[in-house]
């Protein structure tokens, strides 16, 4: 079987290497274009594209799937099949149809579940206690075809959107390879998603701004499905300032008052309990606990996190 396997980030790496490893025939792996990155606007390539690289696999990068171009290298290649993991543009009917076996997606909840890009910030914003993988046959629709397999996996109390998204690349990869098997064997058949669908839509940089009058449970949920990003921040006495971790607290308090402040401990109201923040970004810095992002700076009880 000829695969191509298309993927940017670093989610989508597993899956290719599992396809590499268990020898499969990986004609060209598809990823996007690099991109600048730094105050010095060095050009970085994504984890796939250097992974690709390392074992010698063509790579391709089309600024668009959708280019004439492309499309016609791929119908050259002729792949019986496409791999598909955290891509990063919508695949075209052109593409969609080509492989004899179609293009299978390795998608980050149990759909109908989260669709969308960003599945794994949403389960974890969303206080879920479980999610994971459905390998689904694409169509043209956004992450509507018919599923092949999914796995189950547990939400930990102390998951972030970064540490979950980790277990699920891993699983995804597993079930990546044992889909191809099924395909190839005839044994695997898809079948139509069932039950209600919601969406998980791209998060954006200002999606990460913290709505104080949230209770604190909602808060320390927000907080773990934004790191690493686009990061939960506020700002306090003229700085912006992101929040990586913290914890419910039994307590009453203002909607983003500093209700209780010590040399290592600092103590936020919310619309419902009170949230200790734990580990902080100040605007370009390095990421720190509290204890060291109190150290002489002249917050005091009674001051208040804002919007802007």
């Amino acid at each position: 079987m000829k695969i191509i396997f298309f993927g940017t980030p670093e989610f989508a790496v597993p899956s290719l290497t599992a396809l590499i490893d268990s020898g499969k025939n990986v004609m060209a792996v598809v990823t996007q274009p690099d991109k600048q990155s730094g105050r010095g606007r060095h050009i970085l390539a994504g984890p796939v594209k250097a992974e690709a690289e390392k074992r010698g696999i063509k790579v391709l990068q089309p600024e668009k799937v959708k280019e004439t171009a492309f499309i016609q290298e791929l119908e050259f290649l002729a792949p019986s099949l496409v791999a598909v993991a955290a891509y990063g543009q919508i695949l075209p009917p052109e593409i969609i149809r080509l492989p004899e076996f179609g293009c299978i997606n390795v998608h980050a909840s149990l759909l109908p579940q989260y669709r969308g890009a960003a599945p794994v910030n949403r389960a974890v914003i969303n206080g879920d206690s479980k999610t994971g993988i459905t390998i689904m046959l694409m169509d043209e629709g956004m992450d509507t075809g018919p599923v092949l397999m999914k796995e189950e996996a547990a939400i930990s109390d102390d998951d972030t959107a970064g540490t979950l998204s980790l277990k699920l690349s891993d699983i995804g990869a597993g079930a990546l390879l044992r889909a191809i098997s099924g395909l190839e064997g005839g044994a695997l058949k898809p079948v139509p998603q069932e039950g209600d669908a919601s969406y998980a839509p791209m998060l954006k940089k200002t999606d990460g701004l913290i709505d104080w009058s949230r209770s604190a449970g909602e808060l320390n949920n927000f907080i773990r499905g934004m790191n690493p990003w686009p990061g939960a921040y506020s700002f306090i006495d003229n700085e912006r300032i992101k929040i990586l971790s913290s914890a419910s607290v039994y307590g009453k308090g203002k909607a983003g008052v500093i209700e209780r402040i010590t040399k290592d401990e600092l103590v936020v109201g919310t619309g419902s309990q009170l949230l200790s923040i734990h580990e902080v970004q100040p605007s370009g810095k390095a990421i720190m606990p509290v204890k060291s992002y109190l150290q002489g700076r002249k917050l005091k009880e009674g001051m208040r996190f804002h919007k802007i």
